[in-house]
């Protein structure tokens, strides 16, 4: 079989991960597509020459979510014991958030087709999203008598907006690439052919910047997300100060004042 998630890095810091299971319309549900996911973010947290990470999918989709052929057959994290379901849940697809909460790199989504399902809401869990004109949305869980199970009802109403966010679950219907772009689900919408490099490029544009900057600066927008200013200003402080002392934070204030292109060296 192949590799469910491929890994492919560049000398520039940016790894481009790869759902593959394009003849399944890469469904995220699967154990084995869960473990080379959560795989995938141990190794992008490990490697600190790492500084921004692509997420797309193979083939024509970016992710149907779940496994139909194995709902259908009562399988997947279906279980006949309901105390079981649940442990899958939790020992499973829910583990896709609370990993790439933790990861301290940026994570752009790349959403090359359909993302349906979990598949809407793993570009959710990401911090950018932008999308091919084919790409489509939808919360689709209410229409297969399922409710959001990985974190959706969370993620959803933080991005678009409550009154936005009920009406894509509670209907279930998809939002085109375009549709996305207005209620602010994704930043950009480029044509097809050219989604990877517009991925690249803005990659390419974060990663520009000092490494440690834009980690500390990524988990604190993540806390920021669901905190009280107060914690945050002081988070912000203990932060500040750290970045202070950096040899990056040094060398971009003498390249200004000397007006050249600094050299980050993630010092």
């Amino acid at each position: 079989m192949t590799e469910a998630v491929l890994y492919q890095d560049d000398p520039q810091g940016i790894v481009t991960l790869t759902l593959n299971r394009p003849e399944l319309r890469n469904p995220i549900s699967d154990e084995d597509m869960v473990a080379a996911l959560l795989a995938a973010f141990d190794r992008l947290q490990a490697d600190p020459a790492v500084r921004v990470a692509i997420l797309t999918g193979a083939g024509t989709a970016f992710s149907s979510g779940g496994n139909l052929k194995k709902m259908g057959s009562g399988g997947g994290l279906n279980d006949r014991q309901p105390v079981r379901t649940r442990r899958n849940y939790r020992s499973g697809i829910q583990k896709l958030p609370l990993a790439l909460e933790a990861l301290e790199i940026p994570v752009i989504a790349a959403v090359n087709g359909p993302a349906i399902g979990a598949g809407c809401d793993l570009t959710l869990m990401c911090d950018l999203r932008i999308a091919s004109e084919k790409a489509s949305f939808a919360e689709n869980f209410v229409r297969l008598g399922l409710i959001p199970g990985d974190g959706g009802a969370w993620l959803l109403p933080r991005i678009v907006g409550f009154a936005k966010a009920c009406e894509m679950a509670l209907t279930g219907e998809a939002v085109t690439a375009q549709e996305a772009k207005a209620i602010g689900l994704v930043s950009t919408v480029v044509p097809h052919d050219e989604l990877l490099d517009a991925a690249r490029q803005l990659a390419l544009r974060i990663a520009a910047n000092p490494p440690y900057a834009v980690r500390m600066t990524r988990r604190l927008l993540r806390e920021a997300w669901v905190s009280r200013l107060e914690p945050i200003l002081e988070m912000s402080a203990s932060m500040q100060a750290l970045a202070h002392h950096t040899g990056d934070h040094h060398e971009a204030v003498a390249a200004l004042l000397e007006r050249r292109i600094p050299n980050f060296k993630g010092e």
